[in-house]
């Protein structure tokens, strides 16, 4: 029998913000689309309603059904994303010089955009099943590290390392949310010192050219540099009140490169200045609150560390898109929730955000 309290407790307040971000979002894109002297890309802008259009019905259908089920179904859901990841080894198409994309008729999906619910939704049950207050041990740790481990291989090849990345900033969010023993906290940390210079010997010239850019953009103005410094000229040509919808010259002139994408902060920042950014950085922080207000409301451990690891997903990609941007961090592509384009992105992140609103609307339910 349908129960009234999920009407009473529908969280009217996040779906306000996701709307509100949708909005800004689509604003932002189409002064990135028709400002440019690039006609073909103004058919991004009507791709990208479509795409709004889909993820609002992912989102509706995500907070229909009882989140307690992917609890049941987590090992299931992480099995299809893993596999969805190896179909795009052999069967993913070239964009870029990445093997991100599947192609299924007329659509593309980037699977690894749900393997990072995926990642969520097993490391949820993992730690909600487990869960204790002298917190978990290295030993107890190795599930996770493998449920984390996998995905991040497979999304490293395609080469994506912006997102295998936030992979493992998700997991590790939540597992300290769900707390780690002392001793094994400190084991953690120093493995990951050791190991961090290690890595620069995997990555790939591309990946190290970033890096070395990102110390020093001066070093290369005109080839690995060139986002950076023109995002920067963006952002501070912006001012206080910006320069005015579609009157950005970084954005019209086709100065700032990927700026639908990547850099569509900077696009927001040219003509909407430091109030108009600051703007949207608070819609993001009262989200961002939103979702921690819901895993604090939860009374069962599942769905409270299902909303800590959604929202954790969130907050790191915000940081690192509009740091980014700001030139304080590498350039790894990793897109700005609901403004930057790209289907996948909209649709998954708009699941996330129906996995909360069903979370809060059950939030009284203890069975």
């Amino acid at each position: 029998m349908f129960d009234r309290r999920l009407i009473t407790n529908f969280d009217w307040g996040l779906l306000g913000l996701t709307l509100l971000l949708g909005a800004l979002g689509l604003i932002a894109l189409y002064s990135a689309a028709m400002a440019g002297i690039s006609t073909p890309q103004k058919i991004i802008y009507i791709k990208q309603l479509v795409w709004y259009c889909v993820g609002l019905a992912a989102m509706v259908i995500a907070f229909l059904f009882n989140y307690k089920i992917l609890d049941r179904w987590a090992h299931a859901i992480y099995v299809i994303c893993i596999t969805l990841l190896i179909c795009v080894i052999f069967f993913g198409k070239h964009i870029g010089g990445s093997k991100r994309w599947l192609i299924l008729g007329p659509f593309s999906i980037q699977p690894s955009e749900l393997v990072k619910i995926a990642v969520i939704i097993i490391l949820s049950r993992y730690y909600s099943m487990r869960g204790s207050t002298r917190g978990f041990s290295l030993r107890e740790l190795f599930s996770p590290l493998l449920f984390t481990a996998i995905p991040f291989i497979l999304v490293v090849k395609q080469p994506d390392l912006g997102t295998a990345m936030l992979i493992i900033l998700i997991a590790g969010s939540m597992t300290v949310f769900a707390k780690i023993e002392r001793r094994s906290l400190i084991y953690s940390i120093a493995s990951c010192a050791i190991s961090v210079p290690l890595i620069w010997f995997f990555l790939k010239g591309y990946q190290k050219q970033r890096i070395l850019t990102f110390l020093n953009p001066d070093r290369d103005p005109l080839g690995a540099g060139y986002h950076i410094i023109q995002s920067k000229i963006a952002i501070g040509s912006g001012m206080i009140s910006g320069k005015g919808f579609l009157k950005g010259t970084q954005n019209a002139l086709s100065f700032l490169p990927e700026h639908h994408t990547d850099f569509i902060f900077s696009v927001l920042a040219e003509e909407w200045g430091f109030v108009g950014s600051s703007v949207v950085l608070l819609v993001f922080f009262l989200l961002i609150i939103s979702g921690l207000n819901v895993a604090l409301k939860c009374r069962e451990p599942f769905g409270t560390i299902l909303s800590v690891g959604i929202t954790a997903m969130i907050s790191w990609q915000v940081f690192i898109n509009i740091g980014m941007a700001m030139g304080i961090i590498p350039v790894v592509g990793i897109p700005l929730p609901f403004i930057s384009y790209g289907g996948s992105s909209i649709v998954s992140m708009m699941l996330c955000i129906g996995l909360l609103m069903n979370v809060s609307m059950r939030r009284f339910m203890i069975e």
